[in-house]
């Protein structure tokens, strides 16, 4: 079975299930090491989820799986920005920042097209329901991050 995230003229995203990603937290068995990862990386992906990512411009089909227990930090927003964007650990940005997260560690996956994970990125914050304003701004500075860091 697949699900239609997102659909346009131009990127289709599907997933083969609803994506199931949860808040690590501390217990008071975490060691040392476990409480750095887990601020480090707050969210974990709790099942393995396959990804078809269709980019209608070129005609490519791009097929990846991301595994169980995958970690990552969320969106990476400066602090300074959270009250106009929102805080790097909102909602809205769980399934945009696990996609892009795991595109960003693996360029081959979308045979490294930068500016097409950027776009990914873009629509699944559309579906997300984060404002024009808000996805023009993310999407310029990720891009713009993304260059000047070499990719």
């Amino acid at each position: 079975m697949s699900i239609c995230w997102y659909q346009d003229n131009e990127i289709i995203i599907n997933f083969d299930k609803i994506p199931k990603v949860v808040m690590r937290y501390i217990t008071p068995i975490s060691s040392d090491d476990e409480i750095d990862d887990i601020i480090n990386k707050p969210f974990i992906n709790l099942s393995d989820l396959s990804v078809n990512l269709c980019d209608l411009k070129k005609e490519k089909n791009y097929n990846f799986i991301i595994n169980k227990n995958y970690c990552w930090d969320g969106a990476t927003i400066p602090r300074m920005f959270w009250r106009l964007i929102g805080s790097k650990t909102d909602n809205k940005f769980l399934i945009p920042s696990l996609i892009h997260d795991v595109l960003c560690e693996n360029h081959n996956y979308i045979d490294n097209d930068r500016y097409f994970s950027t776009c990914v990125f873009e629509r699944l914050l559309y579906v997300s329901k984060v404002n024009a304003f808000n996805r023009w701004m993310i999407k310029h500075s990720v891009d713009n991050y993304q260059k000047f860091c070499g990719w």
